[in-house]
């Protein structure tokens, strides 16, 4: 083999190394539009659940763990009585999972508890015990 033939035997195969890289960066975009979506579906699913749960009960009492999460929540504020606290950095001081999904539930709860008058919203997003 000479050395043109070398080269356009090498350069035939960066081609197809080139093309085969180009079909996996596609592929890549297409899966990670696929997965936000998903992700924003799953956590619009998870606040649908929990708001109508609220809204509609079934008259069967809270599951234990709800009641659980609740007390957690309510003890953390009676903790800390003058912090005011996203629902993120709730989860993060009560060790509990911060995925978009359980965070939006806890949106939610917060929400509940300040219309029950245990919390007010010193600001958007915020919140604090009611004193």
């Amino acid at each position: 083999m000479n050395v043109a033939e070398l080269l356009a035997d090498l350069q035939s195969r960066q081609d197809e190394a080139a093309a085969r890289a180009a079909e996996l960066r596609a592929r890549i975009e297409e899966l990670a539009a696929e997965l936000t979506e998903t992700e924003a579906r799953l956590t619009d699913l998870a606040t649908t659940r929990e708001i109508i749960a609220e809204v509609a009960p079934t008259g069967e009492s809270e599951p234990p763990e709800t009641n659980t999460t609740y007390q957690a929540i309510v003890n953390a504020f009676n903790q800390h009585p003058d912090q005011a606290f996203r629902a993120r950095e709730l989860h993060e001081l009560l060790g509990m999972s911060t995925d978009e999904a359980s965070v939006n539930i806890t949106r939610s709860r917060l929400g509940r508890l300040t219309r029950q008058g245990f919390l007010t919203q010193p600001g958007r997003g915020r919140y604090q015990k009611r004193t």
